[in-house]
């Protein structure tokens, strides 16, 4: 099966980078929710960060020979890399709190073979609708349809766990 988010090995090395750096950083918008299942197509992968002055996230990028490029016209800041296409870096997300407090519920999700941090499926519906611009309106619906069958798939595998303890708690009497 392909890779939900196709990913070079630069951009891989890139995110490796920043987790071994340890720089507080999630994947956010349509790439986080392709990374939940959400069946959506996305250009550029985002990312937010805690704080962009932070030493650890330029040593990360010195250590890939990549770097922060500022934003200019309609562009926005971003991380580039000879051989990789750029992230985008957000720098704040419409309708939710500060990254903090996002960042303490965030979820993990494996990407090719890195533990990211990724902001949930509901909370990218929630920046979505605040953000209300004409291309999030489009995608609303397949927002929601996801995390409808996510919380469904969420539930299922609960109440699964559930009765495999269950089962394992009787076998012990």
């Amino acid at each position: 099966m392909a890779e939900v988010l196709p990913l070079s090995e630069t951009e891989l090395r890139l995110l490796a980078s920043l987790v071994r750096h340890q720089v507080q950083f999630m994947v956010v918008g349509l790439s986080a929710a392709a990374l939940q299942g959400a069946p959506v197509v996305t250009q550029d992968v985002d990312l937010w960060f805690e704080h962009l002055g932070d030493p650890r996230l330029s040593e990360a990028l010195r250590e890939v020979g990549a770097a922060y490029v500022p934003p200019f016209g309609l562009n926005p800041p971003m991380l580039a890399s000879r051989g990789s296409e750029p992230f985008d870096v957000v720098l704040r997300m419409d309708g939710l709190g500060s990254f903090g407090d996002e960042f303490r519920h965030a979820i993990e999700v494996q990407v090719g073979g890195l533990r990211l941090k990724v902001l949930p499926l509901a909370r990218i519906l929630a920046s979505k609708e605040a953000a209300n611009r004409p291309k999030d309106r489009l995608v609303l619906p397949v927002l929601r349809d996801a995390l409808i069958g996510r919380t469904a798939s969420l539930r299922k595998t609960s109440r699964t766990r559930h009765r495999q303890a269950r089962r394992t708690v009787g076998k012990r009497r």
